[in-house]
């Protein structure tokens, strides 16, 4: 069964149909730049221009948001509109395509189709999916179980909030080398693991595609440190799962 995953995210929104039983997307994604002011109404319309872009939908629908989700509602908008706050995400979203949608956060989505498919696989002991955009999204996992919404981008780091220090975005906006950034990275890594003690980083996001030029670079983290295997398609392929698994329970990395 073929289900389809929309990953929204701070610089753009993509989405695909997926085979959540095998963890791929199953045509090329399509994506369009994130709105500016990203209010509900604007994204919902470019998640409908996502989801068209294949045809009318005939099955469940995921969608990923940047903050807590809880119930299909959105309770925090770190990167978007403050509009989203409070908002009934799964209902605009599912008046907006006229199809059964579940909405999740969008770390916890990587991290599902991670820890099922890619470089979490297996692994039984605390392991901390980390995706770097324009914010840092997490998601934690132990036994294999989602401790849904941590939102661990927004821990305090030597007095700033981690993610305006060690995102994609902040070494893009500051021009940082490839050392610099991979410095503040593990500073943020070492400081989460105090906290967890993760036998496993997964580090995810776009930048994953690169982690050859970062994560060799990082120093003072004991946990072993790990690039994504699913890269940027994990956001849309753990969205599909999400909505493949509604209604029949919690979803369970295996």
């Amino acid at each position: 069964m073929n289900v389809f995953g929309v990953d929204i995210g701070g610089s753009g929104i993509k989405g695909a149909p997926v085979d959540p039983g095998r963890g791929e997307v199953t045509e090329e994604r399509f994506k369009v730049l994130t709105p500016r002011p990203a209010t509900p109404d604007a994204v919902a319309s470019c998640v409908r221009k996502v989801v068209r872009h294949f045809g009318v939908p005939v099955g469940p629908v995921g969608v990923t948001f940047p903050g807590v989700v809880a119930g299909g509602t959105t309770r925090t908008a770190a990167n978007v509109a403050e509009e989203w706050i409070g908002q009934d995400a799964a209902g605009l979203f599912g008046e907006e395509l006229g199809a059964p949608v579940t909405v999740i956060n969008d770390a916890d989505a990587a991290g599902l189709a991670e820890m099922t498919f890619g470089a979490g696989r297996g692994r039984t002991g605390t392991v901390v999916v980390l995706t770097f955009g324009t914010g840092i999204g997490s998601a934690l996992f132990t036994g294999g179980r989602l401790v849904p919404n941590t939102e661990l981008g927004h821990l305090e780091l030597h007095g700033h909030d981690a993610e305006t220090r060690a995102s994609t975005r902040a070494k893009e906006d500051e021009d940082l080398s490839w050392g610099r950034w991979a410095k503040r990275v593990g500073r943020y890594l070492a400081h989460v693991e105090m906290l967890f003690s993760p036998e496993l980083f997964v580090i995810g996001g776009g930048v994953s595609r690169k982690a050859d030029k970062f994560l060799p670079l990082i120093e003072g983290v004991s946990a072993e440190i790990v690039p994504a295997r699913l890269q940027n398609n994990a956001g849309i392929v753990g969205a599909a799962m999400a909505a493949a698994a509604a209604g029949s329970g919690p979803v369970v990395a295996s």
